[in-house]
């Protein structure tokens, strides 16, 4: 399974999930399951922002070797499941590659669906979309840069547990 994780920058969230996604399937033994990112405005060819590597590391992640890159038409068709942290940037994948409707959730929308749903595959995510509609707001996770050290931590925090949520629950792919 390859997942593709969408922010804006590409320099905070995105590559946190892609390395707490590939620190996670090393440590569950998922050689199956890959992972990369891109940004709808990524600052192409920067590293991590410092701050968000330095979370990165503290859970786990290898920030090293890292560079940001545009979201493009291929990279999402590519993807077998598509993660965004925003409502926003999930549309913007959908208007670029519209066929993915159904391998396309915001990570937060992906473990709220996986817990409420059961589910297993991704397959089980779309199908428990209109079943288990959110009632709490836009299912976003906010974007940390310019924040101080803290709201790092929470925003990292905040995709490694959902991303425990959804490694242990989504598998049979």
């Amino acid at each position: 399974m390859h997942v593709l994780f969408v922010c804006t920058g590409n320099v905070c969230r995105s590559p946190t999930a892609e390395r707490l996604t590939l620190a996670f399937a090393e440590e569950l033994g998922l050689t199956d399951l890959t992972a990369e990112s891109a940004g709808t405005r990524a600052m192409v060819g920067h590293p991590m922002e410092p701050t968000a590597a330095q979370v990165l590391e503290g859970l786990g992640g290898d920030p090293s070797g890292f560079t940001a890159r545009r979201l493009t038409e291929d990279l999402a068709v590519d993807a077998d499941l598509v993660l965004t942290m925003t409502e926003r940037q999930r549309e913007k994948v959908l208007a670029m590659a519209p066929e993915q409707l159904k391998k396309t959730f915001t990570l937060r929308e992906a473990a709220r669906l996986a817990v409420a749903a059961d589910a297993k595959t991704v397959a089980d995510l779309a199908a428990a979309r209109p079943k288990h509609r959110s009632a709490d707001g836009p299912e976003d996770i906010s974007d940390p840069i310019g924040q101080d050290e803290e709201t790092f931590l929470a925003v990292g925090s905040e995709i490694a547990d959902l991303l425990g949520v959804l490694t242990r629950s989504v598998r049979n792919y």
